[in-house]
């Protein structure tokens, strides 16, 4: 019988000094790229750290009670935060309320029913388009169409430009989230004999739970902080108000105004407010998170 010939494989080095120095340049090059993760990873950190050290130390201490139960008032006067605290979690509430399910479902339909189509890819456009535009055009638009024709700032006009905001986050996660489950899990589902519908429903919408959230916890994270829409819409107000008919305060328009004046208590204030919103996204992301678990 003729002697059985082993293929070569391409690349591999016949010589086994070539095949060792080989292996030690691979080393090299695993090393480096390791090294500079770590480092990318470390100087991230680092800046979070930083940020987070210097709202701890600027803000903590005018952290008190008169924060959460006093309105806003003239420098000097010892004024707090509440009506922009009220207002800012009425505005970001609404507005997630309105466009998390708009974005819920354009990115099913982007995910499950568009595919590869030419409308499907023009809404996928469109959507990264208005993921990545500034946020004080949306401002601008929203200023145009329902605040000058309406006569007046108002926190509707201000909910609708965050809600705006939300929509692309809320669709780009969802679709991913929804195009990472595997096609056998539908075909079993739809094998069954359930209506599409319901596939997507009780089964897909079920498991991309996690990264749903995930996408809305993103999207009011983003929008808790925005000002510049919230000056072409809701405007602000120093004084107590709940109606969305008016102009309404908020806690990123107020930080704004204070931080750049030349009072100290307002300053401290500017940073006692920028403490609260990261406490309070932080303390949202956990709960989400606390919560899912559970119920995993």
């Amino acid at each position: 019988m003729p002697a059985t010939t082993i293929p070569s494989v391409p690349g591999r080095a016949k010589d086994p000094r070539a095949a060792a120095a080989l292996g030690r340049r691979r080393a090299r090059v695993d090393t480096a790229i390791r090294l500079l993760c770590t480092a990318a990873t470390l100087l991230g950190l680092l800046f979070l750290v930083s940020i987070l050290a210097t709202l701890v130390w600027k803000g903590a201490g005018g952290l008190s009670l008169r924060v959460f139960t006093d309105v806003t008032k003239p420098p000097g006067s010892g004024g707090g935060l509440l009506n922009p605290i009220v207002g800012s979690l009425i505005q970001v509430v609404l507005a997630t309320l309105l466009g998390t399910p708009i974005g819920l479902l354009v990115g099913t339909y982007l995910a499950e029913y568009a595919g590869n189509s030419r409308f499907g890819t023009t809404v996928r456009f469109v959507s990264d388009v208005l993921l990545s535009a500034p946020s004080i055009l949306i401002g601008l638009f929203v200023y145009q169409f329902l605040v000058l024709p309406f006569g007046g700032f108002s926190g509707w006009a201000g909910v609708v430009a965050l809600a705006i905001i939300v929509v692309p986050v809320v669709v780009r996660t969802t679709e991913d989230m929804l195009r990472l489950l595997p096609n056998t899990l539908r075909e079993a589902v739809i094998g069954l004999g359930a209506p599409k519908w319901k596939m997507i429903v009780l089964v897909c919408w079920r498991a991309a739970t996690s990264g749903i959230l995930t996408g809305v916890l993103l999207a009011v994270a983003r929008i808790a902080g925005e000002t510049a829409p919230l000056l072409f819409t809701s405007l602000g107000n120093l004084n107590w108000s709940v109606n969305l008919a008016q102009p309404m305060s908020s806690l990123p328009i107020t930080i704004y105004a204070y931080a750049g004046s030349p009072y100290e208590d307002w300053i401290t204030l500017a940073w006692t407010g920028a403490l609260v919103i990261t406490l309070g996204v932080l303390g949202l992301n956990i709960v989400a998170r606390a919560v899912l678990r559970a119920r995993g």
